[in-house]
């Protein structure tokens, strides 16, 4: 009786001490090839192509990509300037974005850009914000932080909102404000120029519950 006592209490040991080991391992790591920068280049101006067409071209003072890691993507930590096109043609821009900061995953073809992000459209359409997504997959743009937009005579705030890339079809979180201006009061405002959304309102509505689209 006592040799089995002594061998079950030497096998609990054992099993202590092992449990106690296999507490300590550290957590398995991703292999450090994956955390390998693979691209590096300083005052890059690339242009895009999908399907045989000149989709966008991008300019930045750095580009630093991480291709080995499980989702693959480039970092734009100095800012960036990218210009869509409409055509095949260079010369008929549709948009142009701005951002202090961008990064985009190659694999789910998706853009972030964050800080001052500002979007410029061939038909003078503006959207300012601070953080955009942009889906070229989906051709989905979105944002889920404060945002303004400008179209036409009318300027939208909004927390949040979705819209095809080509800024025609909008759907809002959540409506804060709108303010309409005459072509008069924007071109006053800047001196020819259209005004900003900041610009003095010549007549304000009420905040409105979000709508399918607007």
């Amino acid at each position: 009786m006592k040799k089995y006592i002594a061998v079950a209490l030497s096998f609990t040991g054992s099993a202590i001490l092992l449990f106690s080991c296999d507490a300590k391992k550290p957590q398995t790591e991703a292999p450090a090839n994956e955390k390998m920068m693979t691209e590096y280049s300083e005052n890059m101006s690339i242009v895009m192509s999908e399907n045989g067409r000149k989709s966008y071209h991008f300019e930045t003072p750095l580009i630093e990509g991480y291709s080995l890691v499980r989702d693959p993507y480039r970092e734009f930590r100095k800012g960036i300037k990218i210009t869509t096109y409409s055509n095949d043609s260079l010369a008929t821009q549709d948009a142009v974005l701005t951002a202090n900061y961008a990064i985009y995953y190659e694999n789910r073809r998706l853009w972030e850009a964050k800080g001052d992000v500002v979007v410029i459209k061939a038909d003078g359409k503006q959207l300012y914000t601070s953080q955009l997504f942009w889906n070229q997959a989906t051709k989905k743009i979105y944002s889920n932080v404060d945002s303004k937009i400008v179209n036409g005579d009318e300027v939208t705030y909004c927390e949040g909102f979705e819209s095809d890339e080509s800024m025609k079809e909008w759907r809002y979180r959540k409506i804060k404000g709108v303010t309409f201006f005459t072509m008069e009061e924007k071109a006053d405002s800047t001196g020819g120029k259209p005004a900003a959304a900041d610009s003095p309102a010549k007549q304000e509505a009420p905040a409105a519950e979000p709508s399918p689209a607007e």
